[in-house]
């Protein structure tokens, strides 16, 4: 069984393809350890998500349709997915990894990642009771993810009894914040929502600490990891806050059984794994439980499945739901260059 795996090796997520390749990799040695899938070999094709959506949509389609590729599994930014559903989910099961905005029904599609509504709105809810915050504003990058979620967060935060000041959105592969920090400066914001991707997280972090917002405003994420926090420094981390539904750090058995066996398979210099390469792993595992469940990789004998479809992985026991993963998410403050688990949410 051949499985594309779309992630971003270069570009502002490229800071990630290396824990996501690696995250797929075991999963799929795993899978292989046990007799494989369908009594099928599982072997990764590997395909650059970075690029333009078109042209990593026209790349993978053409692997579909020469039949190179029975599936496709991948975190890679949504404008990608949005490219590239309509023209493969159709004929190979789909399963896109990413954190993202929601609302992905196209039938082929079977998600692993958090939602907004299920991460960000108790994330906003819990950092307003617990610190105060209450005047919002939203730092993204600009395609559909960030705006979305931009319109979902004003309505949370109104829930949380505050309010949304202001949005600014720039270029993906940005690498001067200075208007956007100018911004915030003049603004009264206490809680800055940051949707940046990669390695424009990276530099806005270090740029905001530079500017010396940390010591009045905290960031919140929903797109944040350990890999990413090596690279802001120390230095950009204070006041910083990340949900999702894995951290490094998360001090649950099957949490630090899969850190044993990433570190006993890869060595303890490789990339960390945080929620954004680790949610790879849970892509192959659940193309792998949906398969075995099916009987079959056709997507039609995959959607017409009755009854759950469920396996155990370093998130816990995960079913999906429709086409999404049901799974717990969790608040964490950035100390250096990891994360504190602070709730469940």
């Amino acid at each position: 069984m051949n499985v594309a795996l779309v992630v971003p090796l270069h570009g502002p997520g490229g800071i990630l393809g290396p824990s996501c390749e690696l995250s797929a990799r075991l999963a799929a040695e795993e899978l292989n350890a046990d007799g494989g899938v369908l009594s099928r070999e599982v072997r990764l094709v590997p395909v650059d998500g970075g690029g333009a959506p078109e042209q990593v949509a026209t790349e993978v389609s053409a692997l579909v349709r020469l039949g190179a590729v029975d599936a496709v599994v991948g975190w890679h930014i949504s404008a990608v997915r949005e490219a590239l559903a309509p023209r493969i989910a159709h004929l190979v099961p789909y399963v896109y990894t990413a954190q993202y905005e929601g609302g992905e029904r196209t039938p082929g599609v079977f998600l692993t990642g958090e939602t907004d509504l299920r991460q960000l709105l108790p994330a906003m809810r819990l950092l307003a009771e617990s610190t105060g915050v209450r005047r919002w504003c939203v730092v993204g990058n600009d395609y559909v993810w960030p705006r979305v979620t931009a319109r979902a967060a004003r309505g949370y935060a109104r829930e949380c009894g505050g309010r949304m000041l202001g949005e600014a959105f720039v270029p993906l592969g940005t690498e001067d914040f200075t208007p956007v920090l100018r911004r915030i400066d003049r603004g009264s914001a206490d809680a800055v929502l940051m949707l940046l991707v990669g390695a424009d997280a990276v530099r806005f972090n270090r740029a905001f600490a530079g500017y010396g917002l940390h010591e009045r405003c905290l960031r919140l994420s929903t797109h944040m990891d350990e890999n990413m926090l090596l690279a802001t420094g120390v230095e950009g981390t204070a006041g910083l806050w990340a949900a999702a539904g894995y951290f490094e750090t998360l001090a649950t058995a099957e949490s630090l059984d899969f850190n044993r066996r990433y570190a006993q398979r890869f060595g303890v210099s490789a990339p960390v794994v945080g929620s954004l390469g680790e949610s790879c792993y849970e892509g192959v595992r659940l193309l792998a439980a949906l398969a075995e469940r099916a009987g079959s990789l056709d997507v039609g004998a995959m959607r017409a499945v009755r009854g759950p479809v469920a396996y155990e992985g370093p998130r816990g026991m995960l079913r999906l739901r429709g086409n999404h993963l049901d799974q717990r998410v969790y608040l964490a403050r950035a100390d250096g260059f990891d994360f504190d688990v602070i709730a469940q949410l």
